[in-house]
């Protein structure tokens, strides 16, 4: 419990330095505006393609529902409600805490037609209805968290057919690979600036960390 809690302060501080660094103006600004406009100059038709189908690994719904169902699968199988409950409890965390977030922060998206100066900024002037919900990138945290339970989902399900568990390369793979991806594709493809995926990617370990105190020591579930 101790080394969860210590992630946890840890992500999470990660999170908030990030944070503070972008709100000061600091060579993070001038990082991200780089990295957007290497970017747009780079940008052919076949690869931009290639990562809009990548960056949908990270859309929250699809991953949501399929969580949803093999927990409903594993429930059924295992005769216990507390596969359903670990997803909800994951629901509960991700999208209240990142909408939240995205609401105070008012980051642009680097697309935007504005002055890539103007919509970098964190709580910056915005006009209305200029989209500012770019901050933490919440298709990041889907990957980071949601692949983490259907990896989960899926061990359960392994074991309850009696068939052992995934092999630890096919773990860090569905650990690791949608969480790379999406940084790239959705930094690429001027979704989201550099330092969005990466905000993304330390609030999202933080909250699965805290999943893993809450199946643990809340849910007692160890599938």
């Amino acid at each position: 419990m101790r080394r969860d809690v210590v992630l946890i302060i840890g992500f999470l501080g990660a999170f908030v330095a990030l944070t503070a660094a972008l709100a000061a103006g600091t060579w993070l600004i001038d990082l991200d505006l780089a990295v957007r406009a290497w970017s747009e100059q780079r940008r052919p038709p076949a690869a931009d393609i290639t990562a809009r189908w990548f960056n949908l690994l990270g859309q929250g719904s699809p991953l949501l529902g399929l969580s949803l169902l093999a927990a409903a699968w594993l429930t059924w199988r295992t005769n216990s409600l507390r596969p359903l409950l670990h997803v909800l409890a994951a629901a509960v965390l991700v999208v209240p805490t990142v909408l939240l977030i995205k609401y105070v922060t008012e980051r642009g998206a680097p697309s935007s037609p504005l002055p890539p100066e103007q919509v970098v900024a964190l709580m910056g002037p915005l006009p209305a209805g200029e989209y500012a919900a770019g901050y933490p990138s919440g298709h990041v945290v889907n990957t980071v968290v949601w692949y983490g339970v259907l990896l989960l989902l899926l061990t359960g399900l392994l074991r309850a057919y009696g068939r052992g568990e995934p092999p630890f390369a096919v773990r860090v793979v569905i650990r690791v690979a949608p969480v790379v991806i999406v940084i790239v594709a959705s930094t690429y493809l001027s979704f989201h600036w550099l330092t969005d995926g990466l905000a993304g990617l330390a609030l999202g370990l933080a909250i699965d960390r805290a999943l893993h105190l809450i199946r643990r020591h809340a849910l007692g579930w160890q599938p």
